[in-house]
């Protein structure tokens, strides 16, 4: 029989809001009742999420089309969202490009798109919310990054760097400015099942079947799980962590395989394109 430590909270397949929400923390805490701005390239997708999320909520969200690597968008997108709520409380650096793709035959400007998007747009956005609010009132930001820097995971040297990299500025940052009343971390989550991210690099269900036995939890974590965390350090919770990168990924890094024989398949193939 699990113990109850061993369950996992309720989730919902792919962008689904939970029907319904038991709190773990009291109801009132910070981002339960936040009102949010989320931005992306693609607007229809975020005014999507957007009406999904205040009709789960009754909460407001602001959706804006933004591109993280052009600093004149940010700054817009910033303006917007302060002249909507008239504050900004916390910033959730997510934006992510990635692709299964060996060293060798990996583009250069495949390589300097992915750390222009994880790397250059995470600084990108903290600096300009740091200037126009942050600096001034303080606030908190929470970086998600990747463990995928831990063991040198096969195929992956772009992203893995470009993460590394939001690791090492989480650190600078924290360190900056602490004084200014800003709190800065990183979550590093692991496979973590209904998401773009596991549908895209994760390989098929099958073979996921086949490792997660050799996983500590014996299972993949889900998004509720990432939601506690994040919403963890964002909150009154975490009020002296700073600078620190939070692991959540039930113990994969540590033991999930790293496959040469795959890399070596793929590179094959890849040579005969």
């Amino acid at each position: 029989m699990h113990s109850v430590m061993a369950q996992q909270p309720p989730d919902v397949e792919e962008d689904e809001c939970l029907p319904e929400y038991r709190h773990l923390f009291c109801p009132d805490l910070l981002q339960h009742g936040c009102h949010i701005v989320i931005a992306s390239r693609s607007l229809p997708r975020v005014s999507l999420a957007a009406e999904k999320l205040v009709a789960a909520t009754g909460k407001q969200c602001l959706p804006l089309s933004m591109d993280v690597r052009v600093p004149a968008a940010v700054m817009a997108a910033v303006d917007q969202a302060l002249k909507e709520f008239g504050k900004i409380d916390i910033l959730i650096n997510c934006a992510a490009g990635n692709f299964l793709c060996p060293a060798s035959v990996l583009s250069f400007n495949a390589f300097k798109t992915v750390v222009d998007i994880d790397t250059i747009g995470t600084f990108n956005v903290s600096r300009v919310v740091y200037e126009k609010f942050f600096r001034d009132h303080g606030g908190v930001i929470v970086n998600i990054t990747a463990t995928l820097s831990f063991r040198g995971q096969v195929m992956q040297v772009h992203a893995g760097a470009a993460k590394a990299a939001v690791d090492a500025m989480t650190r600078h940052l924290a360190v900056e400015w602490g004084p200014q009343n800003i709190r800065v971390n990183s979550l590093a989550p692991g496979p973590i099942s209904g998401t773009e991210g596991f549908r895209r690099l994760g390989g098929p269900q099958a073979s996921w079947r086949m490792k997660t036995p050799l996983s500590p939890g014996q299972r993949l974590g889900n998004k509720t799980e990432i939601a506690h965390s994040v919403l963890y350090l964002a909150s009154p919770l975490a009020s002296y962590v700073s600078g620190i990168l939070l692991v959540v990924d039930g113990g994969n890094w540590m033991t999930l395989p790293n496959d040469i024989k795959k890399l070596m398949d793929f590179e094959s193939s890849s040579a005969k394109l």
